[in-house]
């Protein structure tokens, strides 16, 4: 079969391996439909951080249809449509058992500690698997997990009713993000971007406010009004230091971005204005809700997705991708219908 294997750092290979065995017990081997690029599997191909192994299967947001059970399987059918979690857990740790999994002491993810979904076929665990509406297109189904991960960045910010909240970064988890607010906030939505044709697709689809990251900008959006919750999706130190710059006092600055480089904060501006910081790091319980939110956000995420036709044209996008050049907010291989 086909896949894509990360043998090093920058060294992202497109070649035939063979394909798994049968299923050993608890397991599942899933034929892949589709899956998607995230932002950390770039990051781990730039920087190797989280390589644990060489070579290995990259992707761990994957969709795609149920093709063998192992032993004591009993859950799950063949043919059944399913998405993965792409969280590894322990099980055992004091952050397990007390239903923290995605805060495991232990912690990694399908692509990394085991091989991922950017091939035919994987063998994930049996508790990683849930079924979605087979009705669902692959390229949406495959967004699944990046949905949970954004509904739980939302859910970290607890925005109060009827304020602004303003989203700092539209690729993909802001971009989602901002999606969720649009339907489960009901106070005004505001969208940040360097990337302007990013920023107004967003605010489109959202029917969010595109603005810059200065006050003038922000006081003529919100005609007066003050900003206390804010969600960056960039990582980036400058975006994060600008945007608590415009926070207004009593509120949340929730940070979801891989982050590149540290922040020179002067913790009286957090005291002074009770502004907290809510480190948002994968998702908790979110992602069967993210399952079921798929079918009526479809015609929305449809306008956030490009489609790659197969898995040999996956390494080109990674280096189309780390020079800004793509304009979807995210990337899906479609690896079979």
């Amino acid at each position: 079969m086909r896949a894509v294997r990360l043998h090093d750092v920058g060294d992202l290979r497109a070649e035939t391996v063979a394909m798994p065995p049968p299923p050993p017990p608890g397991f599942v081997t899933i034929a892949v439909r589709a899956a998607g690029i995230c932002g950390s599997d770039l990051h781990n191909f730039r920087t190797g951080q989280w390589i644990s192994r060489r070579p290995s299967t990259a992707g761990h947001e994957v969709c795609g249809r149920i093709a063998a059970l192992g032993e004591g399987v009993e859950d799950l059918a063949p043919g059944d449509t399913v998405v993965a979690d792409s969280r590894v857990w322990c099980g055992n740790c004091p952050a397990c058992l007390g239903g923290r999994r995605h805060l495991c002491e232990s912690l990694g993810f399908v692509g990394e500690v085991c091989d991922g979904g950017f091939a035919e076929a994987l063998q994930l665990p049996a508790r990683l698997v849930h079924r979605h509406d087979p009705a669902l297109e692959p390229e949406i189904a495959a967004m699944a997990e990046p949905l949970a991960v954004a509904l739980h960045a939302v859910r970290r910010l607890r925005a109060a009713a009827g304020e602004p909240v303003l989203v700092t970064g539209c690729g993909t988890i802001g971009g989602l993000a901002a999606l969720l607010l649009s339907r489960l906030h009901d106070g005004p939505l505001l969208v940040a971007d360097l990337n302007a044709e990013k920023a107004a697709l967003v605010g489109e689809v959202t029917g969010g406010r595109a603005v810059a990251l200065d006050r003038a900008a922000l006081d003529a959006a919100l005609a007066g009004g003050r900003l206390r919750y804010a969600l960056d999706a960039t990582g980036a130190i400058a975006a994060i230091a600008r945007t608590l710059d415009l926070m207004a006092g009593g509120g949340t600055l929730a940070l979801v971005g891989i982050g590149h480089g540290r922040l020179d904060l002067d913790p009286n501006l957090l005291v002074e204005r009770e502004i907290a910081l809510a480190g948002c790091h994968a998702f908790a319980g979110e992602l069967p809700e993210a399952i079921a939110h798929l079918p009526e956000l479809s015609a929305s995420l449809t306008r956030f997705v490009e489609i790659l036709p197969d898995l040999d044209s996956v390494p080109e996008a990674y280096q189309r991708l780390l020079r800004g050049e793509g304009r979807a907010l995210k990337t899906i291989i479609r690896v079979a219908g």
